[in-house]
């Protein structure tokens, strides 16, 4: 396979904690914090991680949320302060790995750990609590800056300056740009939703929304 800089730059976790919203107190786990060391990456996410949301959050496919460190100067700059690694909820803050350049269904070795791309991360309304901003959601979603989830195929151990080695990418080419394309643009599509549906790895939450909508349009 080819031969990269890919690597993780930050590892992070954090547990549920209780957030003002307006008038409503919310649990969420968005607040992640860098860790000292190697966290194990386990089958529904990496240990000392949580998700309030389980419905939403979690779970096999969405073990490990990440996203790409080319990826904060722009924000950085949007926002007008620095960003802490994990400011996007992420566990694994990445370089050398975006959206446009990532395929659903591609294999990374990290360690002992394969991780296999799942789908596209769906930024939700907690984005914009933890950064103070309510278009923060909207400005993710248009920006296709979404970042990705991974499923963990093979457990093992992610730390700081650990490289990942792409070691399967499937022929149908889907990367996780033209997934967000077709999900947020291309709604009433069908061919393009048809496209995404035969994607083998994607995950269940996406493709049992997407034959809802394939539905509906016809």
């Amino acid at each position: 396979m080819e031969q990269t800089d890919r690597k993780v730059v930050s590892v992070n976790v954090g547990l549920p904690a209780a957030v003002q919203h307006g008038s409503q107190t919310v649990m969420t786990g968005i607040f992640k914090s860098p860790c000292e060391g190697a966290v194990r990456l386990g089958r529904t996410g990496p240990q000392g991680d949580g998700q309030a949301d389980l419905k939403h959050h979690g779970g096999p496919d969405k073990a490990v949320c990440v996203y790409s460190q080319e990826h904060y100067p722009q924000w950085e700059q949007q926002l007008g302060r620095q960003l802490g690694w994990g400011a996007f909820g992420e566990n694994l803050t990445l370089s050398g790995m975006d959206e446009a350049s990532v395929v659903i269904g591609d294999r990374y070795r990290c360690g002992e750990a394969l991780l296999e791309v799942s789908q596209p991360r769906q930024p939700c309304f907690k984005l914009g609590l933890r950064h103070a901003e309510p278009k923060m959601t909207l400005w993710v979603q248009e920006s296709g800056r979404t970042g990705f989830y991974l499923r963990v195929v093979e457990e093992g151990e992610a730390a700081a300056g650990m490289a990942l080695e792409l070691v399967h990418r499937p022929e149908h080419g889907m990367t996780v740009a033209e997934a967000n394309r077709i999900y947020y643009t291309a709604k009433k599509d069908a061919r393009a939703i048809r496209s995404l549906l035969a994607v083998p790895e994607l995950a269940d939450s996406w493709r049992n929304a997407l034959a809802a909508r394939l539905e509906a349009l016809s």
